[in-house]
């Protein structure tokens, strides 16, 4: 397989070197990479006990921003966590299920884990730790992940991969085409709404947010988001994905699967936080995101503008997972 990746890497590149130019690189869609505000300060220790629908577990304020915890809310939903998603390992190893949870559904702010392939999985792990996957945008939560890789083994690595690939994702997001949103701010580093109602152009941008913020933010796996996204743009998006736009890009079917569900060694990419896949396409064309893998994505967004992006992330948030 990895041969194959090789190959086919090398022909999608000779292709679109030869077949289109090279366009400039857009300014990095800040939308798609929100970071917390300097005066932005997390919900207090206040000593309620925190509970999520469906639940009898509880849990602390102090608790939820354990990251050497995985709050396990549902645990009829998954297996039992091994040690390194559940606690991960102090002092440089962050519990896996912190921030993707129990069962992995991630959140805007990250990936979505469940059914990755396990040999993918531990390849980001790689590429974190030599440096080929970074961010666009400083100051973003993959500073975490690039530290954590420094100091997780290879064993870790394996167990954490091998549970996350045998979950079963789930459909967990809601995308709505309008003109207009819900104003936002940045609560850590993903958007949530406020509550006084006003509403703003979306312009060419994605606003995905939780439906219940306090849900999402006691780190429930069952929590809910809306994705709003430009009138048209999942039509779009269908169009670039299943034609390739006329050799703008490549059909996304050719190396994730008639049903973008993933093809052996290469990821699903139906059902996904469309801001996560923007951040993707956008790093992998303007280089903060290499490594082996990622060469084959190199030709196919060499000619994304950031509104075909937004097209393309909104027609798979669309598809089921």
């Amino acid at each position: 397989m990895r041969t194959f990746i090789l190959i086919l890497a090398l022909l999608l590149a000779s292709v679109f070197s030869a077949a289109t130019p090279t366009c400039s690189a857009e300014e990095a869609p800040t939308w798609a990479y929100p970071v917390p505000s300097p005066d932005f300060k997390p919900r207090p220790e206040d000593g309620i006990l925190r509970r999520v629908p469906g639940s009898s577990a509880t849990y602390s304020v102090t608790q939820l921003r354990d990251r050497f915890l995985a709050p396990v809310w549902h645990p009829g939903d998954h297996p039992p966590l091994p040690q390194i998603v559940a606690e991960g390992r102090k002092p440089n190893v962050f519990a896996c299920g912190f921030c993707h949870r129990a069962d992995g559904p991630g959140g805007p702010e990250n990936a979505s884990l469940a059914g990755l392939p396990a040999a993918y999985i531990a390849q980001q792990i790689a590429d974190y730790k030599s440096g080929a996957r970074k961010t666009s945008v400083p100051k973003r939560n993959v500073d975490l992940m690039i530290a954590l890789a420094q100091d997780i083994t290879d064993a870790e690595v394996q167990a954490a991969a091998a549970y996350f690939s045998a979950l079963k994702p789930r459909a967990n997001i809601r995308v709505v085409e309008t003109d207009t949103v819900p104003k936002t701010f940045a609560a850590g580093m993903f958007f949530a709404a406020l509550q006084t109602g006003e509403q703003e152009p979306i312009g060419q941008r994605i606003i995905e947010v939780p439906e219940d913020l306090e849900q999402f933010e006691n780190r429930d796996p069952r929590s809910q988001f809306i994705a709003y996204v430009p009138i048209g743009s999942v039509a779009k998006g269908a169009a670039l994905v299943s034609t390739g736009g006329a050799g703008k890009t490549l059909q996304c079917v050719i190396c994730h699967g008639p049903d973008l569900k993933g093809l052996g060694g290469i990821p699903s990419i139906a059902g996904r936080s469309p801001s996560y896949i923007v951040r993707q396409l956008y790093d992998i064309q303007n280089g903060a995101r290499a490594g082996t893998a990622t060469q084959l994505m190199k030709g196919p967004v060499a000619n994304l503008t950031v509104e075909d992006m937004v097209s393309i992330a909104a027609y798979l948030a669309s598809l089921t997972p």
